[in-house]
């Protein structure tokens, strides 16, 4: 059994945190400058020296004085006289910081799917009908096969589907252009509070915040929140994804010495601000069942009434800083705050909240039967850390030396939605070229084996070609009008049958002979030669008519 972790002093003794229900969860709260923070760091690092790994988000950036031992000085000398307290073993906690731009920490990623559509469309303040627009396109990606990955991979898949969307009705249902125009909107303004650099991969890999060191202490893993808290969406998003996370990949443990980790959700109160109710029984069931994954989640905000009652229920260990009641609403968050405790007839807590110093508090921690102990009044021992933030140098010295160094600096884009969607337009079938003069207008077929020669006139003489006489048999049997594979030798003009020299018509018709058959580059005829063969057009006709008058009244007549 490990020992209980001294938290705090009062008249009576140490309160302290019992590690067996550490994971049932608790709060600190209290207003601006009351000494949340110090507390924080004070819970952190106790757990931390019993092999605990820990999460914090560090909003101002004092946090990260955890990663150096702290000193005595003469503010604190005095405060351990006044308690009657030992100094304690200065020493620094394994730290590793993080930061989602990079800038601060090692990156910290996740990809779009993963996040899903519910936390996103939270994070890009959906209404309910663009939510599920935004769930459409995410079905429609897994059925097709595209992976969402990054901000660019939704937005090329919102173009597609409102391109597209006549297509995909019948199968999912409408697809408003409003809704997709809104989303696109929602993307840009995520992009410019730097969401662009926390959707990619390579993702976080939640494994790498459950580590110890050398000597078992967990590590102390300290999210840079200062530049995010100005994006306070995509600040409560992260956490709560980070949550889940936890909840979809650790298995069911249940009661165990210590916890597998501490999460400590700084400004909860983001968490909860107009999140939707489907959300918030996300939370609610999340916080519910995570217990008896091992982890225990800390809630750090200035008021308790700032957390949703079906949440509050479930928190058992509690310390309360100072509350200001200067107006009568405030004094009614006095009275509600509280009553959240197990009252102690020694201590009047609604009186107290209001009259406590900074670093004092109210304490109300666990029993070893997982009964709330009755409220105390103490002081919260001084941290073994530096209290108050790193230098620059020392902060980049320590993620240079951390276990994850190296591992998410480098941001990959493999291929997903947005290469596939893309390379698909770039390969669309180009227009086939308008045929020339001398080239057929259908690309030519495999030929038959040992087809019969086959002359230009059978299939059509190309432009500018004289036509020979057709060949007997030279068409194939379908009838088909196709054109010769291999090319044909140019056929030559044949001259046409002597007439009797004499002049007249037979001349004129021989020169209209040449003019036909002989100047196929002339684009026009002479006004002669058009009357020429018109005229001869007309005496062909009626020649041919007479012969088949002349053969079928033969015919008739020998019948």
């Amino acid at each position: 059994m490990i020992n209980p972790l001294p938290i705090a002093s009062h008249p009576g003794g140490l309160l302290c945190l019992l590690p067996q229900l550490a994971n049932r969860h608790g709060c600190i709260t209290g207003a601006t400058g009351t000494g949340k923070t110090v507390t924080l760091q004070v819970l952190a690092q106790a757990l931390s020296d019993i092999g605990v790994p820990v999460f914090m988000a560090d909003v101002k950036g004092d946090l990260s004085g955890l990663g150096k031992a702290g000193s005595a000085s003469p503010k604190t000398t005095a405060r351990l006289a006044q308690l009657g307290l030992p100094e304690p073993a200065w020493t620094a906690a394994p730290v590793a910081f993080w930061d989602v731009y990079g800038q601060q920490g090692h990156p910290v990623r996740a990809t779009i799917s993963d996040m899903g559509p519910l936390m996103l469309a939270r994070m890009l303040n959906l209404n309910d009908t663009q939510q599920g627009v935004l769930q459409l396109v995410f079905k429609i990606a897994d059925d097709h096969g595209l992976l969402l990955l990054d901000t660019k991979d939704l937005r090329a898949m919102l173009q597609h589907v409102g391109e597209n969307a006549a297509q995909f009705k019948t199968e999912y249902g409408n697809i408003s252009a409003a809704s997709v125009g809104a989303i696109q909107r929602g993307l840009i303004a995520i992009d410019e509070q730097g969401g662009d650099q926390f959707f990619g991969e390579p993702m976080l890999n939640i494994e790498d915040w459950m580590q110890t060191d050398a000597q078992g202490r967990g590590v102390i893993n300290i999210l840079a929140a200062d530049k995010l808290m100005n994006a306070p969406r995509l600040y409560s998003t992260f956490l709560l994804w980070m949550l889940s996370e936890l909840f979809e990949h650790l298995p069911e443990v249940g009661d165990l010495d210590k916890p597998k980790m501490a999460f400590f959700f700084d400004e909860a109160h983001l968490l909860f601000d107009e999140a939707p109710k489907p959300l918030l029984q996300k939370i609610e069931q999340v916080v519910r069942l995570i217990r008896s994954k091992g982890v225990g989640i800390y809630f750090v905000t200035q008021n308790p009434l700032d957390i949703p009652d079906t949440v509050l229920g479930q928190l058992g260990n509690r310390v309360q800083h100072a509350l200001r009641a200067y107006t009568p609403r405030d004094q009614k968050a006095v009275q509600a705050a509280a009553e959240t405790f197990r009252p102690n007839p020694m201590v009047n807590t609604a009186q107290a909240i209001t009259e406590l110093g900074v670093g004092e508090a109210l304490v109300s921690f666990l029993d070893d039967k997982g009964r709330p102990n009755m409220v105390e009044r103490g002081y919260v021992l001084t941290p073994a850390s530096q209290i108050g933030p790193l230098s620059a140098e020392e902060r980049r010295a320590l993620i240079a030396s951390s276990l994850v160094a190296g591992v998410y600096e480098q941001a990959i884009d493999r291929e997903s939605a947005y290469e596939r969607l893309k390379g698909r337009a770039v390969q669309q079938p180009q227009a086939a070229p308008a045929p020339t003069p001398n080239q057929p207008s259908a690309p030519a077929p495999a030929p038959a084996p040992a087809p019969p020669p086959v002359d230009d006139n059978a299939w059509g003489a190309s432009a500018g070609h004289t036509a020979p006489a057709p060949a007997t048999g030279s068409r194939p049997s379908g009838g088909a009008r196709m054109p010769s594979r291999q090319p044909q030798p140019q056929p030559q003009a044949q001259p046409l049958p002597q007439q009797d020299e004499g002049g007249g018509l037979g001349d004129l018709l021989k020169d209209a002979a040449g003019g036909l058959f002989g100047s196929g580059n002339r684009r026009s005829d002479s006004p002669l030669q058009a009357m020429v063969k018109s005229a001869a057009r007309s005496i062909g006709s009626q020649v041919g008519r007479e012969l088949i008058r002349g053969v079928l009244g033969s015919l008739m007549k020998k019948r």
